[in-house]
């Protein structure tokens, strides 16, 4: 069965799609950019401070969902310029601890909104 996962801690969905979805012990996260969910702007101007509200973004939906970061199996980080990567790394590993998740990061040309950097993740229950 699956259950919607939504909260107002973080930036309501800009289109038609959910927060998260919860399926089975799995919960899959839509990708995050750094919006302030109650104001709907872009918080920071470097990849790395814009990372801390994305991380921030991701930790609401995944309390809502009764999770954790720990519960994060798999991270999908998007980077408008990989030269940010060392950066943004610095910021991923204040928020996720060992065994760290699964993850792949990508330079693209560009996100919603003029963000630097978005995240995916998947959590599990276990």
């Amino acid at each position: 069965m699956t259950k919607v996962i939504a909260t107002d801690k973080a930036p309501a969905a800009v289109g038609p799609y959910s927060q998260a979805l919860s399926v089975g012990s799995l919960v899959f996260a839509s990708g995050q950019i750094p919006l302030d969910p109650a104001t709907g702007t872009i918080v920071g101007t470097t990849a790395a401070e814009q990372a801390e509200q994305v991380f921030t973004n991701i930790e609401a939906v995944l309390r809502e969902a009764g999770l954790a970061m720990k519960d994060v199996v798999k991270t999908t980080v998007f980077l408008t310029d990989l030269n940010a990567f060392g950066a943004v790394n610095e910021v991923y590993a204040k928020h996720f601890v060992q065994p760290f998740p699964a993850r792949s990061c990508v330079e693209i040309s560009a996100l919603p909104k003029g963000a630097l950097i978005e995240c995916e993740v998947i959590a599990c229950r276990e």
